[in-house]
């Protein structure tokens, strides 16, 4: 077989992009289950109403993550107030598309904040007593998102079932915080 630059057979890229209803669950210890029979391919959808951007991508088939797919997030999720960009945990990535499967919608997530700079964060401090200080948003690992078919609690219910990070609820907000943090939830 022909071997890509990204060290994926041809024919395993091919299937990927034939096979796009399929979504899988977090690679993280505590969510080995939702692996079995989840398919080898991850999708993320989102878009962007600051923007304007739309992202609708495979980043991981058969086990390996695809840097130019990662790079397309990193970019989609950057700060948008001052275009600064940050690596994003593909843990992070992978428990939105596990919660997004879940879910069972075909709707993009809208995201509501990625990547945050440090700037943009105490400018939101200032603003908002919710804003952490130290937020896994800083370090590339938050993401906050909606869905309108979707209600907060029932996407804070299919994050939390991933049982792989932080999970925060702000229904008069309208979002869900999704992070690779330690297990653990907050909100209303």
């Amino acid at each position: 077989m022909t071997e890509t630059t990204s060290g994926l057979t041809r024919r395993t890229l091919l299937g990927a992009f034939a096979a796009t209803g399929l979504v899988a669950a977090p690679g993280h210890a505590k969510a080995f289950g939702f692996l079995r029979g989840a398919g080898d391919i991850r999708r993320i959808k989102m878009y962007n109403g600051r923007t304007g951007e739309s992202i609708n991508t495979i980043y991981w088939v058969d086990g390996n993550y695809i840097g130019d797919a990662l790079n397309e997030i990193n970019h989609f999720m950057r700060d948008w107030r001052n275009n600064q960009i940050k690596p994003i945990d593909a843990r992070t990535i992978d428990i939105m598309a596990a919660s997004h499967n879940l879910l069972d919608t075909t709707e993009p997530y809208m995201l509501i904040s990625g990547y945050r700079s440090p700037e943009t964060n105490a400018m939101l401090r200032r603003r908002s007593s919710g804003v952490a200080k130290n937020s896994r948003h800083l370090r590339g690992q938050a993401a906050d998102l909606r869905l309108q078919s979707r209600s907060v609690a029932q996407m804070f219910r299919a994050a939390s079932a991933c049982n792989a990070g932080g999970v925060g609820r702000y229904t008069s907000s309208n979002f869900v915080h999704m992070d690779c943090g330690p297990v653990r939830s907050w909100g209303r």
